[in-house]
């Protein structure tokens, strides 16, 4: 049954929430809401598929220099959309179920200390995903002997290396290497599984269904003036309607969220962060490390991390990656960049400050110096395409709001559930600390809406 059609007795006694997207925040927020709300979960992207296609036929491809743009990759991939922000910059984001996590590399790091020192603790919500989700670092066994030496070289380097927690299940893995494009064996844990257990309770999944704005009204609380929502208006297979609701969760995402809100008058903070991605790589005969764990150790920095992780982006689309896949060796640096960017209904509009580039280029000399005790000469490196895809902050958490984890600009009965919410760039992987906030924020809408 669709949100505004008749409604069973049983439902009438539930409130209607809706939860916009089904990432890392929506589909936990989904889960945990179903049955206390009749719950519906609104998805603009299709049902998530993993990529099929022959990599080393595309691989063929590109000596004919068709793959002109990073943004031709929804052509072969249409769950992947790219939008350029800048002439150096691309963003990388889904639009499918299961939104970035279904393309992510299943990262569980841990990352809230901006929250905790704005006195959100959510110590409960982490050690309750411990036991629902599979986080495991038992996956070293399986690395290739250039991994090992990378790991090595760290090691002598001092750079303190750390095994990275993967949410995967590797009793599974067929070692592909292609999580950024969506695990085919299922051994990549992603949102989908709690949008699954959603649905068990109850729960309504519509997709191909964007969010234009969030319907509002003029109401009194406690003798002041103050908003509510009344539900949604969304377009659905070209068709404009409204849905009712009592609850509206926002977990769109980074770039969704705050150009919602400004569609529906609530402007957000020019404070995006994008987590900006840069790899530097080099030539190893027969590494294989396009068929290798992504990410299986970090280093961290000063604002910035270092993985190894092959980017297909590059690969794809960038000229000085003409070497062959089975070839090429990269670093990754996750960047945690200044907050000072923007997203409205116009769309995004994203930089790099003056920090930003510096501690790029500081990285990337680090990279260089762990391939020259590996034994490459600094001056053949090469560069990547310089992307992002971990957007958020536009919305920051304070510590101080009336309500918790509920800014005050939002209407009473709107929340949010999403990395907009986040004080400041992490510059590791968030989707474990999207999915504990996402749980608190589903629990004071349970205790205060329901």
């Amino acid at each position: 049954m669709l949100p505004g059609g008749p409604a069973t007795a049983g439902e009438q006694a539930l409130k209607r929430a809706v939860v916009v997207g089904s990432g890392a925040g929506g589909a936990i927020a989904a889960r945990e809401l179903a049955g206390a709300f009749s719950v519906s979960v609104l998805e603009a992207g299709r049902e998530f598929q993993p990529f099929h296609g022959d990599i080393g036929r595309i691989e063929r491809l590109r000596s004919t220099r068709l793959f002109l743009e990073p943004r031709m990759i929804q052509l072969m991939f249409p769950a992947m959309k790219v939008t350029r922000v800048s002439e150096h910059m691309v963003l990388v984001h889904a639009l499918a179920t299961g939104g970035t996590t279904a393309l992510a590399t299943a990262n569980a790091l841990r990352c809230d200390e901006a929250l905790l020192q704005r006195g959100i603790d959510l110590g409960n919500e982490f050690a309750a995903l411990s036991t629902e989700v599979p986080i495991s670092t038992e996956h070293e066994s399986r690395w290739r002997p250039v991994t090992r030496e990378l790991f090595s070289t760290c090691e002598a380097l001092g750079l303190n290396p750390a095994l990275t927690p993967k949410m995967v299940d590797y009793a599974r893995c067929t070692q592909c290497g292609r999580c950024v494009l969506g695990c085919r064996s299922g051994a990549k844990w992603d949102s989908r599984v709690f949008l699954r257990q959603a649905v068990g309770r109850g729960a309504q999944l519509l997709t191909q269904t964007k969010v234009e704005r969030v319907a509002l009204e003029e109401t009194v609380i406690g003798g002041h003036a103050a908003q509510r929502a009344t539900g949604v208006v969304v377009r659905q297979r070209g068709r404009r309607r409204f849905l009712p609701a009592e609850l509206v969760v926002l977990a769109a995402g980074g770039l969704g969220t705050p150009a919602i809100l400004d569609r529906s008058g609530i402007r957000t903070e020019d404070r995006l962060f994008v987590d900006p991605v840069l790899c530097v790589a080099a030539r190893v005969d027969t590494g294989r490390t396009d068929q290798e764990v992504p990410m299986p150790f970090f280093v961290e920095g000063c604002d910035y991390i270092i993985s190894p992780y092959f980017d297909y982006l590059s690969f794809l689309f960038n000229p000085a990656w003409r070497h062959p896949r089975h070839d090429i060796t990269a670093l990754m640096i996750k960047l945690a960049d200044s907050q000072a960017g923007t997203v409205d209904r116009h769309g995004v509009r994203k930089g790099l400050s003056a920090r930003d580039k510096q501690t790029l280029a500081t990285a990337a000399d680090v990279c260089r110096e762990i391939f020259k005790r590996f034994g490459v000469r600094p001056e053949s490196t090469f560069l990547g395409t310089l992307n992002a895809g971990h957007p958020g902050g536009t919305l920051p958490l304070t510590g101080a709001e009336p309500a918790p984890l509920h800014p005050d600009r939002l209407p009473v009965n709107v929340y949010v559930a999403d990395a907009s919410l986040l004080p400041q760039s992490l510059g590791k992987p968030p989707i474990l600390t999207i999915m504990a906030l996402a749980r608190r924020v589903a629990a004071e809408c349970r205790a205060k809406l329901a």
